[in-house]
């Protein structure tokens, strides 16, 4: 026998329509595909249909291609800037040759020597005269003097000297000397070439120099340097005994050089620039007639990319006059897709295309997988396993059941694996063997640890659809890994978000499954607590009730648990007045003894009434309010309508036979069909004086042939088959709770028949 499935209620208003609202009926429907194929293509608006073929990599061809005409295979974008940047890195750094740097060289060494050689001179004209003023005693201050305007005059340019240093370059011949070996060494070297190490020290192979119009391309290393400029400037130091000499001398070049060998970092720039702009932008150059794949030949990366040009330029050359026919067609594409869907509806499962919020849900899961697919394509195009088609399974088994659900997982798998951004991957298998796996393992919900269970179905569904394609396709383990990965986190946020939006989906649709029924079985909860305090008589008669009505239900093949919980709220009716129904009347006291018949058959019909305005006020799921109006149907209430009769004599007209009707309707499903006779033989059964199994079953049979009489039971579900099993698991039931017990003797406490207390 199957699983249970979830129960919905259809309102009159979704009952297909005849004579001229037929066309609005379906019209209607229609409307809803239309829009959903619409937002389809908003969504992809590439065209879907494959102009030419395109083959997996690693595939056989089953057709030759050939070129229709000639076109180019660009590179990837990252590919071709990978490519680009390892070409400017192979360019050359440019140094220029810049003689206005030994220019200034020169003019800083005349500047610094003509400044000192004017401190010394205005230095020695005071010294003179102060030693003519003061004697020979002005020597050392003389010679003090000299050096503190040499100083002055140094650090005026710049140059910091030491007292010995200043008092050295105060002497006019080795200021002279000085001078001129100083400038020997850059007239020599710096107009050679002299670069600045900081700048040649992060580069490494060949470099171009460009001296005027001439250009070399020379090793790094071989380029002079500050450092050896220093070393070969010795040779030409005037006086190599003075230490004084040597600080002074090394001083000076360190203050005045200049690279005249310099990075130009534009030039340079500009030479990569060139070499990236001269990288070609296409892969391949396909020409008109040229043979793409061959039948039966295996499909390599090469082959593949040229079928993606090819199918690219196809639709860029049809962009235009064409346009709106692509998108017509691209339209009509997922319309076809989607009415295989309604097709199925109709035909296997015609209540869920008679309720139209069922078919709205339908559109509405399918849209929420066709967004995440859409963003997923521009994420992550190469990995279809984000696509959340086990999302959409889920929801669609756990409302409705396991084989339509499937047929929406196929749906949805063609519908998204045949758009454009999909194409030349594996969506179509992947997306098929994860909704697949989803729909069929995913049956009823009734406790939350089955969600680990799904999960990890779904999950090894995803894992071995990447083992198969990996192996086929030689992928290297770390790529099946990632695939697997990526369908096992599709699986965890799938169930887990289906689980957050299965109540939503629920309201929408009026379905409810039995996580809901779980739910409102609680005799803890607030209605039924009310019943068990205010109506025990009517809450025993409920419970005892109960087990009748599941006994039977599973035993045919119903939702046993929506039979027991409907039944548990089946009279809450009777909450606003207990006391005027018997099961909850004390011994001899009963209120209708006071009333006329219409007022007491007014206040039993009622119950019905207030019964639904209860289950509004606490929001009772539409399946389980059900069973209040149709657990009585339109029965007579045949002892007030005897009463009535009786107390009008003959000679008054007839009582109207629908005030002392219950208002319907009769009952629709089977669930509610069996408590209208389970709730007719358990009160009956009770006013039995002797209830042996014989007579509880005879009690049965008259229960159920009166309501078939009454034409209550013509709407429901039943054949005369699941009639006999009905009745035959009331029997067993019931002959178990009135079972004979045995005399205790009195002597030691016991309780017999013969009982009466003391």
């Amino acid at each position: 026998m199957g699983a249970r499935q979830p129960f919905e209620r259809t309102s009159s208003s979704d009952e297909p329509p005849r004579g001229r609202d037929r066309l609005a009926y379906h019209g209607v429907r229609a409307a809803l595909l239309l829009a959903l194929a619409v937002i389809t293509y908003a969504l992809f608006p590439s065209a879907p249909a494959v102009d030419w073929p395109i083959f997996e990599v690693g595939s056989v061809a089953t057709q030759t291609v050939i070129a229709p005409f000639a076109f180019n295979v660009p590179k990837p974008a990252a590919d071709l800037a990978e490519e680009r940047e390892e070409l400017a890195r192979s360019a050359k750094p440019i140094f220029v040759y810049r003689p206005a740097a030994l220019d200034s060289a020169q003019r800083q060494l005349e500047t610094f020597m003509d400044s000192v050689t004017r401190a010394a001179t205005a230095a020695e004209v005071q010294a003179d005269s102060a030693r003519r003023a003061a004697g020979a005693r002005a020597d050392a201050r003389t010679t003090a003097a000299h050096r503190a305007a040499v100083q002055r005059a140094a650090q005026a340019l710049g140059v910091s000297l030491t007292a010995a240093e200043a008092e050295y370059l105060a002497f006019p011949a080795r200021r002279r000397a000085l001078q001129d070996a100083i400038r020997r060494v850059f007239a020599r070297w710096l107009a050679a070439g002299i670069a600045s190490a900081s700048t040649i020290d992060a580069i490494r192979g060949e470099v171009i120099v460009r001296r005027g119009t001439e250009e070399r391309s020379v090793l790094v290393d071989s380029l002079l340097t500050f450092g050896a400029l220093l070393g070969r400037a010795r040779a030409l130091q005037p006086d190599p005994n003075s230490s004084v000499a040597d600080g002074v001398y090394y001083k000076l070049l360190n203050a005045f050089f200049h690279p005249t060998v310099v990075l130009d970092r534009a030039a340079t720039e500009a030479h990569r620039q060139e070499l990236r702009n001269s990288v070609d932008v296409y892969r391949y150059q396909v020409r008109a007639g040229e043979k793409i794949v061959g039948d039966h030949e295996v499909v390599g990366r090469p082959e593949f990319e040229k079928l993606r040009a090819l199918h690219d330029a196809m639709q860029q050359r049809t962009r235009g006059q064409r346009a709106v026919g692509r998108v017509i067609g691209s339209i009509a594409y997922n319309a076809v897709v989607l009415a295989i869907l309604g097709f199925a509806i109709i035909l296997f499962r015609p209540p869920i295309y008679k309720a139209f919020r069922s078919l709205l849900l339908f559109a509405l899961v399918f849209l929420l997988v066709l967004v995440v697919a859409s963003l997923a394509a521009h994420w992550q195009p190469a990995h279809p396993e984000l696509v959340p088609v086990a999302l959409a399974a889920v929801i669609l088994s756990v409302l409705f059941d396991p084989r339509i659900s499937i047929i929406a997982a196929m749906t949805l798998a063609v519908l998204v694996g045949g758009q454009s951004a999909y194409r030349g991957t594996n969506a179509l298998f992947i997306t098929l063997v994860g909704g697949a796996a989803a729909a069929l393992s995913v049956r009823t919900i009734v406790r939350r640890d089955e969600s680990y269970k799904y999960v990890i179905t779904i999950g090894i569904a995803y894992l071995l659809s990447a083992l198969a394609i990996g192996l086929t396709l030689g992928w290297r383990p770390a790529a099946i890994a990632a695939s697997a990965g990526f369908g096992v986190a599709n699986a965890i946020v799938s169930v887990v978000f289906a689980m957050f939006l299965i109540p939503l989906a629920e309201r929408l649709t009026g379905i409810t499954t039995d996580l809901t029924l779980i739910e409102y079985s609680d005799l803890n909860r607030p209605l039924l607590r009310r019943l068990s305090l205010e109506a025990p008589g009517t809450y025993a008669h409920t419970v005892a009730m109960a087990n009748l009505v599941e006994a039977a239900c599973t035993a045919i093949g119903a939702n046993g648990l929506l039979a027991r919980v409907g039944t548990y709220y089946h009279d809450i009716g009777k909450l606003k007045k207990p006391q005027y129904f018997v099961e909850n009347q004390a011994g001899g006291r009963n209120p209708h003894d006071k009333l006329k018949p219409g007022t007491s058959a007014s206040i039993i019909r009622n119950h019905v009434r207030e019964g639904m305005e209860l289950a509004a006020e606490y929001h009772l799921p539409p399946a389980i309010a059900a069973f209040i109006p149709e657990h009585h149907g339109t029965a007579p209430i045949t002892y007030f309508y005897e009463k009535a009769k009786e107390r009008d004599g003959s000679n008054g007209p007839p009582p109207n036979a629908s005030e002392f009707s219950y208002p319907g309707p009769v009952p629709q499903s089977a669930e509610t069909a069996v408590c209208m006779l389970a709730d007719a033989v358990e009160a009956s059964v009770r006013v039995l004086q002797d209830p042996s199994p014989q007579r509880i079953r005879e009690v049965i049979d008259h229960i159920v042939r009166q309501r078939i009489e009454q034409g209550q039971l013509r709407d429901a579900p039943l054949t005369l088959r699941q009639l006999d099993i009905i009745k035959e698991q009331f029997a067993r039931v019931l002959i178990g709770m009135y079972h004979s017990r045995i005399d205790y003797p009195a002597a030691s406490g016991g309780i017999s028949s013969e009982f009466a207390s003391v």
